[in-house]
């Protein structure tokens, strides 16, 4: 049965999820300004774990060279995230290339090859 009080239709881990997507993004934005390593990158997900410990940061890309930016600017996303946000703790964020991506890729691959051997 659904809580009275509550006056959102999805659960809480998803509203973090979709918080810290917004906020990851804008603060990617932001820093792209100073790093050009991080232009054109987009947040395509985010997924805390239960205990809201860690969330996973999915991309639509990582490169060896987005992927070091990230890492080196963890910590000031962390430290924006923890200061537009208003969770118990911030989670440690990861980052990975969105796996869900690759797989479109790749039938996107499959269905060009399939159109060019019909003709």
């Amino acid at each position: 049965m659904a809580h009275s009080s509550s006056h959102h239709s999805y659960p809480r881990s998803a509203r973090v999820n979709q918080i810290l997507r917004e906020v990851i993004s804008e603060e990617l934005l932001r820093l792209s300004d100073h790093d050009e390593r991080l232009g054109f990158l987009t947040v395509t997900g985010v997924e805390t774990t239960p205990d809201m410990r860690q969330a996973m940061v999915f991309l639509d890309s990582l490169d060896p060279s987005v992927a070091e930016a990230l890492e080196e600017r963890r910590a000031q996303i962390q430290g924006s995230v923890n200061a537009q946000t208003r969770l118990k703790r911030t989670p440690k964020l990861s980052f990975m290339a969105d796996p869900a991506i690759a797989s479109g890729n790749a039938v996107e691959g499959v269905l060009r090859r399939q159109h060019h051997d019909d003709e």
